[in-house]
């Protein structure tokens, strides 16, 4: 054995030394030192042999596997020095230049303005109010005056995660919430996460509303435009145009679509204002007696108004985006610009 032995580790030796590289020398390694190793295999040998020449059968190999493996660990470090060399020489780093800073994030647009109408909000004495984004048919539409059979539910289409349970379309049921669980005044903005069956270059079925509402003895119709007039002026200009035009809402009497001066041609008429000079952003009214009888408020003793706008229409105007599908694309040549 001592003869086939030292054959064995000789020609393993010079291989080592032949090797290109350490992925060969790995190679080499598990060829005579793995669990079916060349030198390894010889173990099993030692049964065949007589028990008197066992034990210096066991020891010649074990001499044999640990010269093996410190060749291997003198060659594969010569081998990884080398390699170290080459990459130095090669790659030509230059240890003088400053390092390189992580990139750091920012916020998203759509975080940006709901953060700036918060803020005029709170400065007029406004409180932000939370809700559930997955809320039951009562509180999406019972409450807010939508019967069953309110053809406006089709305007409102939404996602249903059961019979009674759905994905809020408006942030009007924190409206409801608040006005449940307190007495007025009231005076709140409710942002949020809401749901429509809608997709298109202009809508997705998912975005974001701020919606605001405010309840306490004689509130008035020319308190709500004083309110949004103060609102849009600071988030668009002062001397921004503000007009008031009649509409339809089933939570709110009288109602009124809220336009602005056109942002874009500061009212002259454009492709972005189809050249009526005026941009619709919000929609709002007087909150309908019916809605506070569902909140068990007293219609005779407390009036107020309410209010709705989309974050994702804000924000379009304000930076001049054309497409809302690119708020939701994640593209970071897109988001860097903000």
């Amino acid at each position: 054995m001592k003869e086939s032995l030292d054959a064995l580790l000789g020609t393993g030796l010079a291989e080592l030394e032949d090797a290109q590289g350490e992925a060969e020398l790995q190679e080499l390694r598990v060829r005579y030192l793995g669990k079916k190793g060349e030198i390894t295999a010889r173990m099993k040998m030692l049964g065949g042999l007589p028990p008197e020449e066992r034990p210096a059968a066991g020891q010649l190999i074990n001499t044999a596997k640990a010269q093996f493996e410190a060749r291997f660990e003198e060659v594969l470090d010569r081998a990884r020095s080398r390699e170290k060399a080459r990459r130095l020489q090669s790659e030509r780093i230059d240890v003088s230049l400053p390092g390189r800073r992580s990139a750091l994030g920012a916020r998203h647009p759509l975080t940006i303005i709901t953060d700036e109408i918060c803020a005029i909000f709170a400065g007029l004495g406004f409180q932000v109010a939370e809700g559930p984004e997955i809320e039951t048919d009562y509180y999406n539409f019972e409450a807010l005056n939508f019967p069953h059979d309110h053809p406006a539910r089709d305007m409102q289409d939404t996602f249903f995660v059961d019979g009674s349970r759905l994905l809020r379309t408006h942030t009007s049921p924190v409206q409801v919430r608040t006005m449940l669980a307190q007495e007025p005044p009231v005076r709140i903005i409710a942002p949020g996460t809401v749901y429509r069956c809608d997709s298109d270059a202009t809508h997705s079925p998912m975005f974001h509303q701020v919606e605001g509402l405010m309840v306490d003895r004689k509130i008035t119709f020319s308190d709500l435009k004083g309110v949004l007039t103060s609102f849009i002026n600071q988030l668009f200009g002062t001397g921004t145009g503000v007009r008031l035009r009649p509409s339809f809402f089933p939570f709110t009497e009288p109602s009124a679509e809220v336009d602005i001066a056109c942002v874009i041609c500061s009212g002259k008429g454009c492709r972005v204002c189809k050249q009526t000079g005026w941009l619709e952003i919000l929609g709002a009214g007087m909150v309908d007696p019916e809605v506070f009888r569902h909140v068990h408020y007293d219609p005779e003793a407390v009036t107020g108004f309410a209010f709705g706008m989309g974050i994702e229409r804000i924000t379009m105007l304000k930076y001049g985006i054309s497409d809302m599908r690119l708020l939701f694309e994640n593209d970071v040549r897109f988001l860097r610009q903000f």
